[in-house]
């Protein structure tokens, strides 16, 4: 009884949270829902690499490859399919890559992983070049554009399953499997764990989220081309919003997704020529003096009395 008031309690602010948002464009300017469409973009890469990255300590580069596969699928099976299958397609496309992403470097490790991941994404953004000029004799791809409500609401969705789905890992003997492999992977393996496909399919799991993402993403642009789909940029923004949040507990990742996405708009609409440098400053003290991120910073105020008495 204790047990399920307190998953009631839980999961009251979550609630609230998505029917808030779910009628924030009732009652703001259009700008406020653009705005926070790309907040839910953000979230729903950040949460999906924190998913399989956080727990094992694997650091995945490759975030721009899974979300361009999905944009990428929007763009060439739009006008072929209902949207909705599009971004299900998408999403599975994203899925297969990463699963022969962790057949390929099933046995990289720490920086070499990093490494392969993110040569991962020059490869395939190279390759979508080539193909593009030497083979489609094109320069891009049109896609069919769809209405900025709409995309708020299939984000919204995405959004809302990628954390359901996080949370339940996180709390299943999955979880626990996850975590094990990051803490000691041969004594995982010792136990009678079968490190090799937790690994691979969690991995991949975690990209069929951000195929979702970039299927629906792709229609707020008219057209796009290998540079805007794998953009390298992508690769380190959710890495740096889950290090910020703190990768610890599920809401980290959704706080720094949230706080350095509006961060980044004022810095870009205020500062444009400065606006690199200053985000980078940022960074830098993010990493100097918050190495636990913004939940372990809340976390230690909680506990340390004389922190909690001089910040009231």
């Amino acid at each position: 009884m204790e047990n399920t008031r307190a998953f009631l309690k839980a999961g009251l602010l979550p609630l609230l949270l998505v029917l808030l948002l779910a009628t924030l464009p009732f009652y703001t300017p259009p700008y406020t829902t653009v705005a926070v469409t790309s907040i839910l973009m953000y979230v729903v890469l950040t949460v999906s690499w924190a998913m399989f990255c956080g727990p094992t300590r694997y650091m995945s580069l490759a975030t721009a490859t899974f979300f361009g596969v999905g944009m990428y699928t929007s763009a060439v099976l739009g006008e072929r399919l209902p949207f909705p299958l599009v971004v299900a397609c998408g999403g599975l496309f994203s899925f297969s890559v990463g699963l022969l992403t962790g057949f390929i470097c099933l046995r990289l490790r720490g920086f070499y992983f990093a490494i392969f991941t993110f040569g991962l994404n020059e490869l395939v953004r190279n390759f979508a070049l080539w193909w593009e000029a030497r083979v489609a004799h094109t320069v891009g791809r049109w896609v069919v554009l769809m209405d900025s409500l709409a995309i708020y609401y299939y984000m919204l969705g995405i959004v809302t399953l990628t954390v359901l789905v996080a949370f339940l890992i996180g709390r299943s003997r999955y979880g626990l499997i996850l975590f094990s492999i990051g803490e000691a992977e041969e004594a995982a393996a010792h136990i009678g764990i079968n490190v090799t496909r937790y690994r691979i399919f969690f991995f991949a799991f975690s990209c069929l989220f951000m195929g979702m993402a970039g299927a629906v993403m792709a229609t707020k642009w008219a057209y796009i081309d290998p540079r805007i789909a794998f953009n390298p940029v992508l690769n380190f923004t959710p890495v740096l919003m889950a290090l910020f949040g703190g990768v610890g507990k599920i809401f980290g990742p959704i706080l720094g997704a949230g706080v350095l996405t509006m961060a980044s708009e004022v810095l870009l609409s205020r500062f444009p020529y400065y606006y690199m440098l200053l985000y980078g400053i940022i960074f830098i003290v993010i990493i100097s003096f918050l190495p636990d991120g913004l939940v372990g910073l809340f976390r230690r105020r909680r506990k340390d009395p004389l922190i909690s008495e001089t910040g009231r």
